[in-house]
Formats: structure tokens, sequence, C-alpha cells
């Protein structure tokens, strides 16, 4: 796979940023950089905790979780400063702007790491190449380091961008996991945390190799349906799409397609817009949301790979008016050279029915505030019922939306135009 992409099967990146607060504030400030560093809820109280730290912090042995006043006494030239959400949203936002130039399908998992299937990008390079380039990009952009893991499913593309940090590119083959993989001990596999990994080493499971091979009757007996998904894991198994569509902090729908040669032709090119905006139309009609964003890709003869989106003031799911939105958006952007691939993605998605409220560390202490106001909504929806509060369903403007308290850390990603 390092050197060609397979002739069957998915390449899955996993994208995965190097300590990634310490490494944006290092950005911010390049006093910082080679120094040790970290990243506390509160640096003035020696009871703070540590949230993040530097790889010349952790060399010194502050890790996450650690008491501020036990960092410093590992550490005493520990640099601590307080988290900054809004210039980490904004660097999230640009690096996943990098990787959907690439390929529309992308699905962040938190803040600072997410999955791409490259598996239809052959045209960009080898997939080592195409990691690369993605690498150099973040660095040269946004000064900020990451590791890639590249395997042919989300989970052993995980465990292999755990294998080098920071700056590493690994692959990882189904072949190459009785060397690789099945060594490493069983409280490093992804998904196994500790009281897992206490359970299956009683008995006498010890590596990922030994739950690979383990008796998958006795596995189920210990984990329920968890252990014969793990065990599928450690054999390589993963049948998860990568879904930019996924509830997971991220909603987007959104279609591309290759055209079969290159174009300026206008009417073509206006032809496939309206095509991919009645396709995403359909699929968020399906799914019974709205779009308050809309986002075109182009990408030219060259390679070379734009998005551009415009924020709305009001919700579109007709494709007609996606299509509108989507051509203005291209004309306006479009420097006149031959086109080799659009796409059209209706982004920040919201259910027409119910607005979905997410809580995430950025707004958990203004929700903890409404706690006593949730608990009396609560026993209104128990004694009278669950709609009492629903808003009408209409949404043809936002007046009549009920208010969306949704605001997690990908919301940049969502929202943001980029210039």
């Amino acid at each position: 796979m390092s050197k060609r992409f397979p002739t069957n099967g998915r390449v899955i990146f996993h994208v995965d940023m190097n300590s990634f607060y310490a490494s944006v504030e290092a950005a911010y400030n390049p006093d910082l950089k080679g120094k040790p560093l970290a990243i506390a809820g509160n640096p003035e109280q020696r009871k703070g905790i540590i949230i993040t730290s530097s790889y010349e912090a952790r060399a010194k042995g502050v890790k996450t979780t650690m008491p501020l006043w036990q960092a410093k006494e590992l550490c005493p030239g520990l640099r601590v400063l307080t988290p900054n959400f809004d210039r980490y949203r904004e660097a999230s936002s640009q690096m996943f702007q990098i990787l959907a130039e690439i390929t529309p399908f992308v699905q962040p998992v938190s803040i600072d790491e997410g999955y791409m299937d490259i598996t239809e990008c052959a045209e960009l390079g080898t997939p080592v190449e195409i990691a690369e380039m993605i690498q150099q990009k973040i660095k040269n952009e946004l000064d900020l380091p990451c590791s890639i893991g590249i395997a042919p499913n989300k989970f052993l593309a995980k465990m292999a961008s755990d294998m080098k940090k920071p700056m590493g590119i690994t692959v990882l083959r189904k072949r190459e996991l009785p060397t690789k993989l099945w060594p490493m001990p069983i409280n490093e596999m992804y998904g196994v945390g500790e009281k897992t990994a206490d359970k299956l080493r009683k008995i006498d499971i010890n590596t990922i190799g030994d739950l690979a091979k383990a008796d998958s009757y006795h596995l189920k007996h210990l984990l329920g349906i968890n252990g014969e998904r793990l065990q599928n894991r450690a054999n390589g198994y993963d049948p998860r799409p990568v879904d930019p569509e996924a509830v997971s902090d991220f909603k987007s729908i959104g279609n591309s397609q290759t055209l079969p040669y290159d174009t300026t032709d206008e009417r073509e090119i206006e032809a496939l817009l309206h095509s991919l905006s009645e396709k995403v139309a359909e699929r968020m009609k399906r799914k019974s949301v709205v779009s308050e964003n809309i986002q075109v890709m182009i990408r030219y003869h060259d390679r070379k790979t734009i998005t551009r989106s415009n924020q709305l003031h009001d919700y579109v799911e007709l494709s007609e008016d996606i299509f509108h939105i989507a051509s203005t958006l291209f004309f306006a952007n479009w420097n006149g050279k031959p086109i080799r691939l659009l796409g059209v993605t209706a982004q920040h998605l919201t259910e027409k029915e119910e607005m979905t409220k997410q809580l995430d560390l950025f707004t958990y202490e203004n929700e903890a505030k409404n706690e006593k106001l949730y608990d009396v909504v609560s026993q209104l929806s128990d004694k009278y019922g669950k709609n009492i509060f629903k808003k009408n369903k209409s949404y043809e403007n936002k007046s009549s939306v009920s208010t969306s308290f949704q605001k997690d850390f990908l919301d940049d990603y969502k929202t943001k135009k980029k210039k």
C-alpha cells in the first residue's frame, strides 16, 4: 500500500494532531517552541489539572490529568498557560479545511483528530505521498505537527497514527499484524480501558495478539458483545466507513464527482452543479434536515483544490436553493482554468422536528448554570409529556425555529467561510 493504491479495499488515514493545545500556543508564540509547556485549567492554583503538555514537558514526566503541583515538581521550568479555546477552535477549523481539500470523506472525531477515506484519490499520488503532502501543508501553513496512520480500516489507522509521534507517518497492513500490532500490551489497544485490560489480564490475555487468538466464547462471556468487537479489531477487521455525516460532533451531506475530462464549459459545469445539488437535497430530505451553510469544492486540472462556503441567514433544503448558492459560490471563485472535480456539501445541519442539544468541554460551564431550569423542564415533561415545549415545525425563517444549543468544538469547520 505504501507503493500504490490497492486494487480492492479502502485506504484510510487517521490524522492526529500532536500535543494540539500546546502546539497551537507555540505556533502563536514562537518563544515557547522547544520549551516544556503545559495547558492547565487554573495555573494560578496549585490544585489545577494538566489538560495537555508539550513533548518536552512529557519527557520530564508531565502527563495529562496530573495535578499542577506535581507537574511543577517534576519539571521546575514548566511554562503553564490557561486554555484559549477560541484559538484552538480556529486552528482545528483550518486543519480540517486542509483535509477537506483532499477528499469530501472526512470524519472529525474530536477537535484534534479525524479520519479520511482517500481510496478515490489515487490521482494525487501514493498513500504515503498524500500523507506527506498533508503533513507538510499543515506544518507549513499552521506551524502544527501531526502524525498520520495509513491502513485499510479505521481501527488500524488509529493504531498506526499512535506508533510514531510527533510528525510520524506509519503504514499498517493486515499482513503486518503479527509483527507490528500483536506484540503490543493489551492496555495500548484503542478501545480497551484499564478496567477491561484488568479483566483480560485475569484470563491471561496480556497482549493484543493474545486477544486475537483467544477463545471467542470466553471473551463473549467476559465482555459481552464488546468482546467479539475487540477480537475482530485485534484481527484487523473493522467495517465502519468514514462517515462525514456521523452524529459525533460533525454533520454534513455532500456529493462530489470527477469529470471524465477537464472542462471549462460553463453549461457542463452548471449541469453538474445542478445534479450534485439534487443529490444533496434528496439525501437531506431522507434524513429530514435543513442546512445553514453550503460549500463547493473545486479541483483544477493541475490537482489544486479549493473549498469555499457561504454561511446563510435562512435554512435551505430545496435543490434549486442549494444549486443557486453553489453556482454563485463557484462562479465567484473559479479562476477560469479547466475543472477536474466538483463537489457540493450542505453543512451545519439541523433536524426539522427537534434541535439536538450537545454538551462539550467548551459549553459545560454555561450549561451547569442552567441545571435548575433543566430540572424543572424535566419534571414538567415527565408530568405532561415530552413535547410541551416543542416549537412549530415551520423552518422558513429562523424566528420560527427553536433555539439551537448545538455548539461543539467543530462548529468553526461546519460554519466558517474559508477566505
